[in-house]
């Protein structure tokens, strides 16, 4: 039951107005007056805080100032890692594929290869003379 007057409470004091009055202070005049809540200025400053730090990432995003962040480095230099990158992925899939040859190659000149008999049988055409 506390809770409850307490949220009520809360909601209260958000939604209370209030006047802020900007005064001049040599004459006392009034230069300008805001009616305000609690819930408004919280509002206000969370919006005016969303926007500064939308700009700021705008600003970064697309201007050249990214290119000052460390590790990100510039369009060419990363076109060139990628080109690096699958030059040495090709290499490597050459070597994989020369040791793998040259392992066949010593199996041969071992002999651990199995020999593998042809039992199928060829049906060739009779290629008896013909007579002109």
């Amino acid at each position: 039951m506390a809770k409850l007057i307490d949220t009520k409470a809360t909601l209260q004091r958000l939604r209370n107005r209030y006047r802020l009055v900007i005064m001049n202070d040599d004459t006392y005049e009034e230069v300008a007056t805001f009616k305000l809540t609690r819930l408004s200025v919280y509002i206000a400053l969370s919006s005016v805080f969303v926007v500064l730090v939308g700009l700021t990432v705008a600003l970064i995003v697309f201007t050249p100032l990214k290119y000052y962040i460390p590790g990100y480095g510039d369009q060419a230099e990363r076109r060139q890692l990628i080109n690096m990158k699958i030059r040495a992925d090709s290499l490597e899939q050459q070597i994989r594929y020369k040791d793998a040859y040259w392992d066949n190659v010593k199996k041969v000149l071992n002999g651990d290869v199995p020999a593998k008999i042809d039992t199928s049988t060829l049906d060739l055409p009779n290629l008896e003379k013909s007579t002109d």
